[in-house]
């Protein structure tokens, strides 16, 4: 118990600086969307297919869980993760108690305490590590039971945590094996009946799951393309790689970074040859000493098996931009860390001072590894310092402050995304999106451009381009990739606004009421599409019917400003004054800084002969926008009008200044 106790205490304080962090890179995508948080959004977590980011049900059910409990409380989720943590670590002094492992509690706490797993604690995500290892060793305990009792109950128990397991990550489809590594060690020798054939349907189980998961990260997930392509002697020197690189970072846990640079596989390389040829060297070494000692083996396969799924032979989509990563060992580490602490607990005299100095260490040096986890800025940017030709950190840094609203430090990230990674259609396509929404319309359409010619079938790449064309007044190219987006997603009604809007703009009016009613059967709350519906059929002359239409988006949406303006501006039409007036406030008061509401409010009034009211909103316009043209002309017209021709003249003057076509006062 004291044990127990000083572990808690000590993982506690070790992992303190991530348990109030924010959300991680795709953390939103886990902690559970809002259409899922329903009993509805529960059956789709098991039934949908695409629900959530990854198939693991048993996963994103936690989630759904945790949501009910805490919201949107992060540290709830932190403090989860850190539970389950020291759960899987208590869980394996039972399993290693259970063999007869020595060094069992030493073995806990250099897991619980090793810094090359705070990317599976401190991230979020990552749950789906902490749950499916405890499930993992759950399963194993009660397997461990079975193989003693042959009781009926003790498998089916087994045999339930691990289909929980690989529900939550399909990495432990592993165990089967695992297990029958363990039944050699102990026993020097695997008999098919006993042994074997109690596990075939775990085997069976764990294939199926794991080239589903194969299969989703292929062709849902996007683990296909170019950046996969690698031949079967690539995939190999790539796996020698990877086991010696986490062997490395076990051992000596120096310079862990998020995101480590990603190798190139170049099978003319000799050095990588070293890689392979010493894993079979040193896997033979040992089945040579196994007559002394099978532990060694067996620790190693452990490590290995562990790893299999992550070794490059199949997919995954990480290795767009890394083909290892910390958190990718959390549960291969158990055999050499079990190994270590076997092996640690036999040192004789004053060398029994090494397993607690250790400890320390480990502890100080996952305090350290926290840190960066407190929040998504600080993560990326000391990935960026540790691994600087990263180019993800720098794409997802730059989408990082474009949400903070820190412009002017976007586009110098996104540029030296592409100049680490010029193909990376993703951030020609969010540079492209900043600078359309900075006013670089030029720049803009050439990122988009670029993003088209890297994926032609980018449907945002060619939504994004129409709206940039549009803007440019190109409207016949940007139709035509407005098109292309609908061919590609028919079934958005976003993409039917956007085209109606082009069409409209373009003079084809009939053609964009036509788009616009295609969106609304599609999603008849739309809101937007309403309002546009309505300019569009004010501009084909049917005011009944465009008010029709904005006074639906207001039913939809009732904080909809523009909405209200558009109502108003065809109540003035129709000489509905008092009704405008109406829709004109409710506009300012949901957008008090927008000039052109107060400038449509003072020509009501100028009309209605309201003229101090008119002043007054013409002159609040040009507080706002001192150089709005429109702004100085209708105040001039409206000083004419009450006896002040000097004033009135001196906004004549500067409405001309500022737009020479505006027409000479009316005498």
């Amino acid at each position: 118990m004291l044990l127990g106790f000083l572990l808690v205490c000590t993982v506690v304080v070790a992992y303190f600086p991530a348990i109030d962090g924010g959300l991680l890179w795709d953390d939103a995508a886990h902690v559970t969307k809002p259409e899922l948080r329903s009993l509805l959004g529960l059956a789709r977590i098991w039934f949908d297919l695409g629900a959530t980011q990854q198939y693991y049900p048993v996963l994103h059910s936690a989630f759904w869980v945790e949501h009910r409990l805490w919201g949107d409380a992060v540290a709830g989720y932190h403090l989860t993760n850190l539970a389950l943590h020291l759960l899987c670590a208590c869980l394996f002094v039972a399993a290693l108690r259970r063999l007869a492992v020595p060094g069992a509690w030493l073995a806990a706490f250099l897991f619980a305490l090793h810094p090359v797993h705070v990317e599976s604690v401190a991230w979020i995500s990552e749950q789906k590590n902490t749950l499916s290892l405890a499930f993992y060793l759950a399963a194993a305990l009660a397997y461990f039971r079975f193989d003693e009792t042959r009781s009926a109950r003790a498998y089916l128990v087994a045999l339930a945590f691990f289909v929980f397991a690989l529900l939550t990550k399909t990495v432990t489809a592993t165990l089967p094996a695992a297990l029958l590594v363990v039944f050699w060690w102990r026993r020097g020798r695997i008999v098919w009946r006993s042994d074997v054939v109690p596990l075939l349907p775990w085997f069976v189980l764990g294939a199926a799951g794991g080239l589903f998961t194969a299969w989703v990260e292929r062709t849902l997930i996007g683990a296909q393309g170019t950046a996969f392509d690698l031949g079967i002697g690539q995939r190999c020197l790539l796996a020698g790689r990877v086991v010696w690189f986490y062997l490395g970072k076990l051992v000596w846990p120096a310079n862990l970074t998020f995101i480590y640079p990603r190798w190139t596989i170049d099978s003319a390389a000799v050095e990588l040859w070293l890689f392979p040829l010493a894993t079979i060297g040193a896997l033979a070494t040992l089945w040579w000493l196994r007559s002394r000692t099978r532990a060694p083996l067996a620790g190693v396969l452990l490590f290995i098996g562990g790893l299999f799924p992550v070794l490059g032979f199949f997919n995954i989509y990480p290795f767009l931009f890394s083909y290892v990563a910390d958190h990718f060992q959390y549960l291969a580490s158990l055999g050499l860390i079990a190994l270590a602490a076997g092996g640690l607990v036999r040192l004789p005299g004053a060398w029994r001072a090494v397993p607690p100095v250790l400890v320390a260490g480990l502890a100080t040096l996952t305090w350290q590894q926290n840190r960066p986890y407190r929040d998504a800025e600080t993560l990326y940017r000391t990935t960026i310092a540790r691994n600087p030709a990263c180019w993800m950190a720098y794409n997802n840094l730059a989408e990082l402050l474009v949400a903070q609203g820190r412009i002017a430090e976007v586009v110098p990230a996104y540029r030296r995304t592409l100049e680490l990674n010029p193909t990376s259609t993703l951030a020609h396509y969010n540079l492209a999106v900043v600078l359309q929404n900075s006013g670089h319309l030029p720049e803009a359409i050439f990122e988009f451009q670029e993003a088209l010619r890297l994926k032609p079938d980018y449907g945002n790449a060619h939504l994004g381009l129409g709206l940039a064309l549009q803007t440019a007044g190109r409207f016949d190219a940007a139709i035509a990739h407005e098109e292309a987006a609908l061919k590609l997603a028919p079934d958005v009604p976003q993409i039917y606004n956007d085209l109606g809007a082009v069409l409209v703009e373009s003079g084809r009016i009939d053609a964009g009421i036509f788009r616009y009613r295609q969106a609304l059967r599609l999603r008849p709350d739309f809101a937007d599409a309403h309002n546009n519906l309505g300019i569009a059929l004010l501009a084909a002359r049917r005011p009944a019917d465009a008010m029709a239409e904005y006074k639906r988006a207001l039913e939809i949406q009732p904080d909809f400003a523009e909405a209200h303006n558009n109502l108003a501006n065809v109540l003035r039409k129709t000489g509905q004054t008092d009704a405008a007036v109406k829709e004109y406030r409710a506009a300012i008061r949901l957008v008090p800084a927008s000039a052109e509401y107060h400038l449509n409010l003072g020509t009501v009034f100028r009309f209605a002969d309201r003229l101090p009211e008119a002043v007054a909103e013409f002159e609040t316009a040009l507080k706002l926008r001192p150089d709005y043209a429109e702004a100085h002309y209708s105040l001039a017209l409206v000083l004419r009008d009450a006896g002040r021709p000097d004033e009135a003249r001196r906004h004549y003057l500067e409405a001309r200044r500022l737009r020479p076509d505006l027409p000479e006062l009316p005498d």
